[in-house]
């Protein structure tokens, strides 16, 4: 009997653990369907880079927590977690790495871009340095 109790006190915590990021979704995307998702006002657009990085050049309205300054994750909890998320940085890589981080933070609709800049510069897509 104790042991069908660990089994099963066991098995709600996996389930638990699970079911906290179920409602998450990640959608990755290219810079194309990226611009379309931008284009709504409700949409958070979010800049990974280094500040150096954000203040070369980036897209038009975003903000700019870097990924990897280490205090990533502190800094995102001062966001609304239930707004949508559209997250790039130069190539895809962090902005891949931050969307899972968010994910697993609470976060429940995120856009990651794959390319990053790179593509979107390429694509023809402006970065401003207003």
């Amino acid at each position: 009997m104790k042991k069908f109790f660990a089994v099963l006190v066991v098995g709600i915590a996996l389930l638990s653990a699970c079911s906290s990021n179920s409602t998450a979704t990640i959608i990755h995307m290219d810079v194309s369907e990226f611009a379309d998702v931008i284009a709504n006002q409700d949409v958070v657009i979010l800049d990974v880079r280094t500040p150096a990085e954000f203040a070369s050049g980036r897209i038009a309205n975003s903000i700019n927590i870097d990924a990897e300054s280490g205090n990533f994750e502190a800094e995102i909890q001062v966001l609304d977690n239930t707004k949508t998320y559209a997250v790039y940085c130069r190539s895809g890589r962090r902005s891949g790495v931050a969307t899972e981080t968010m994910a697993n933070a609470g976060f429940t609709s995120l856009y990651n871009m794959n390319g990053g800049t790179i593509d979107w510069t390429n694509s023809g897509f402006p970065l401003t340095t207003n």
